[in-house]
């Protein structure tokens, strides 16, 4: 085997671990894509909203008030975590509503 096919063999068995490489994570993406785009579409349809950018959003910042406001009751804030929970039941509200 000459020199050239040394390197042809090596420049062969690296191009197909760089495409295995490519493959591997364009297959991961995909299903990650879509697997996230099912998560957000079942969220949404189980609590009648709209699957925009905006109403993820809110959801999310409703999220965030309910915890803190469960936080604070145990913490035995309860005027704070009553606050707290009213925030959230508006937006939480106003979003499904």
């Amino acid at each position: 085997m000459s020199i050239e096919g040394v390197f042809n063999w090596i420049g062969t068995k690296i191009g197909e671990a760089i495409r295995f490489i490519i493959d591997l994570l364009t297959l991961m993406f995909s299903n990650l894509d879509d697997s996230l785009s099912s998560f957000i579409y079942g969220v949404t349809d189980a609590m009648g909203i709209n699957a925009s950018l905006f109403s993820m959003i809110v959801l999310v910042i409703g999220l965030v008030f309910l915890y803190r406001g469960v936080r604070a009751l145990l913490r035995r804030g309860f005027i704070a975590g009553l606050l707290w929970l009213f925030g959230a039941l508006l937006i939480l509200g106003w979003l499904v509503g």
